[in-house]
Order: structure tokens, then C-alpha cells, then sequence
């Protein structure tokens, strides 16, 4: 049997053109440290939208407005679990970040510090959000 999951992550920007980018807590099981979007793993037949909203309120304590699907990613975790990912525009609608304990650290960055700061995973994502989404 495969183990599989589907996921989801927020690629959030606010009217100023910032990304919000989060680090993974030092101890994390995957990917320790690294800087990363909002998201996680969707509760077998959730609604992925509803499961972005709820991912990214618990992880960081915004509530967010999904603008449009960005893209759609396929991959095998390093402890073999198969990820359908799906990554999402969104808009926040509060901006007080209160992160939970999977991360240890946030920042709203441009396109250009994002570029050297965030996991090379989302070079295709950065690439959208340097040309404006076009």
C-alpha cells in the first residue's frame, strides 16, 4: 500500500508585495531550519481550500483569502511518503503573525530576498511572483 497525502501551501502577499516566508523549528523531522511556506498535509477528503485556510491559521495565526492556484507538485518525501502538493496565491486578511511551535521564525521579504532564503523546492513559485503572477 502507498502511503500518500495530499498537501497544501499558502504563498502569501500582502499589499505591499511581501512574501511570507517561515523557518522550520531546529528540530523538525524534515527539513530542520529551512524557510518554507505556509501549509501541511490535508485531512483525507478535505476540502483543500478549507484545508489551506486551516493550515495556515494554525501554523501561523492568519486568516488568509485564496486568490488562485499557483501550481501542483508531485514528489516522495525522504521518509518515502508520496506528496501530491498544491500551492496557492493568497492574500492575507490580519497581519499579526503568531507562529506555532513547527516554526521558529517569519519574515514578509520581497521577491529578491525571498530568491536567496527560501528552499530552492519553490524557484518556479519565486519565478511567478518576481514577473507579478503573470
Amino acid at each position: 500500500m502507498v502511503n500518500f497525502a495530499v498537501s497544501v501551501k499558502s504563498f502569501i502577499v500582502d499589499d505591499e508585495g511581501r512574501l511570507l516566508i517561515i523557518q522550520r523549528a531546529g528540530d523538525d523531522v524534515q527539513k530542520p531550519g529551512i524557510w518554507e511556506v505556509p501549509g501541511g498535509r490535508l485531512v483525507p477528503g478535505e476540502d483543500p481550500f478549507a484545508g489551506l485556510v486551516r493550515e495556515t491559521k494554525e501554523e501561523t495565526g492568519l486568516d488568509v483569502k485564496v486568490v488562485k492556484p499557483l501550481s501542483v507538485r508531485h514528489f516522495t518525501r525522504v521518509d518515502g511518503q508520496v506528496i501530491t502538493m498544491l500551492i496557492f496565491l493568497c492574500k492575507p486578511l490580519n497581519k499579526v503573525v503568531m507562529l506555532s511551535g513547527e516554526h521558529s521564525d517569519f519574515d514578509w521579504v520581497s521577491a529578491d530576498k525571498a530568491s536567496g532564503m527560501v528552499s530552492e523546492f519553490y524557484d518556479d513559485e519565486l519565478r511567478l511572483f518576481r514577473n507579478g503572477f503573470k
